[in-house]
């Protein structure tokens, strides 16, 4: 194997791949990084690959082939010595069991490992539509914060995503709140209809990454047919494929309140700073305690016995005065999420669920992203 490869293209395509490398590989071979140059199929392109049995890695890139080959190497040392390489043109060659990385002066060689033990990669299931790579991944991010972190409950761990016509829903939950967002996309066919568990970090940072691209292509399994179980991405000359997460996932559209008994709108950047100095006096797992009247939220933490913060903030309110709390980290996330200058929240009552959106563009119409948060009940 001998080629080629311009310094930057080499580090970002490295460590792009490395993200899927397993922290403690069940066998060894998983910690090294799959290296295709030339070939049959793109004889002027390199191919890297990494795959951990739950999240395969792939992308290609140009190079200029002198001798196509395949070869096994240490990906977290591969990333390691490509993102600290000179400002130079890379020449990596085969040498026995031995792969050397030429760049300006500087020189590396690393051990290979057997490249026949690597396991195949899962196929890409079959694609499903597409939707622009930047929308996708702020969509993701919107709802990856509410998924759970316990992986003694895997099904809370992951986002739904819900496939219907030119509509995909994003759903996830932790319990304590429930964040749903809705996104046009391209379907192959316009009856195509799916439903995935997909988990939420592998997810997250799968959108994040793949923005390079103007879009990323979404690929699922049928039942019984390729990639059964699996969901693929594809954007941007990278490409990933996840497992699915196992089990059914709360009936979720029941717990958003079909109607409200009030509704109060605040500057979204004031509420968040406001929330973020009165908090600093919430002992750990102590609510923000919200009083909304006409034209007023007062924003209190703290008891008698503690440090105590008082803040009063401009707000509308429809509907009766009323005193609600929250915690205030699941309440930050939701205003950083919402993606609008004004926050509107939605409640019925003190002790019920509080829905968390941004002021629609146009009055009437129904905000795409949702962020349903749980009050803490006030003693007293």
């Amino acid at each position: 194997m001998k080629f080629r490869i311009d310094r930057d293209a080499l580090a970002d395509a490295v460590a792009w791949t490395a993200r899927t490398l397993p922290v403690r590989p069940p066998v060894p071979v998983l910690a090294g990084m799959h290296i295709v140059a030339g070939g049959e199929e793109q004889s002027d392109r390199l191919k890297l690959s990494a795959f951990d049995y739950e999240v395969s890695a792939q992308v290609s890139t140009d190079i200029d082939v002198e001798e196509a080959g395949t070869a096994l190497v240490s990906g977290r040392l591969l990333a390691e010595i490509s993102r600290s390489l000179p400002p130079h043109p890379v020449e990596v060659t085969t040498d026995g069991a031995k792969v050397m990385l030429r760049c300006g002066s500087a020189k590396f060689t690393l051990l290979t490992m057997p490249v026949e033990d690597y396991p195949t990669l899962p196929e890409m299931p079959p694609a499903a539509g597409s939707v622009g790579s930047d929308e996708f991944a702020a969509a993701v991010s919107q709802v990856a914060i509410a998924a759970g972190k316990d992986d003694t409950i895997p099904m809370l761990t992951g986002v739904r995503v819900e496939i219907e016509g030119e509509t995909v829903t994003l759903a996830s939950t932790d319990r304590y709140r429930l964040a749903v967002r809705e996104l046009h996309w391209k379907p192959e066919r316009p009856d195509f209809s799916a439903v995935a568990l997909v988990p939420a970090k592998t997810l997250a940072d799968t959108a994040k990454s793949l923005t390079a691209g103007a879009e990323v292509s979404i690929a699922l399994g049928g039942t019984g047919g390729t990639g059964e179980g699996m969901i693929g991405f594809e954007g941007g000359g990278r490409r990933t494929t996840s497992r699915l997460l196992d089990g059914d996932f709360v009936k979720y559209r029941s717990l958003l309140p079909s109607e409200y008994a009030g509704l109060a709108e605040v500057q979204t950047a004031a509420f968040i700073e406001a929330v973020k100095r009165v908090s600093l006096v919430a002992e750990r797992n102590t609510p923000v305690r919200l009083s909304f009247s006409q034209g007023e939220v007062v924003l209190e933490a703290g008891t008698g016995d503690e440090a105590q913060a008082v803040e009063g903030l401009e707000a509308t309110l429809e509907g009766e005065d009323i005193d609600i709390a929250f915690n205030p980290a699941f309440l930050l996330d939701g205003l950083s999420a919402i993606g609008s200058d004004v926050a509107r929240l939605s409640f019925t009552t003190p002790t019920k669920p509080a829905v968390l959106t941004g002021k629609p563009p146009q009055d009437g119409e129904n905000p795409n992203y949702r962020y349903l948060i749980m009050p803490v009940r006030l003693s007293g």
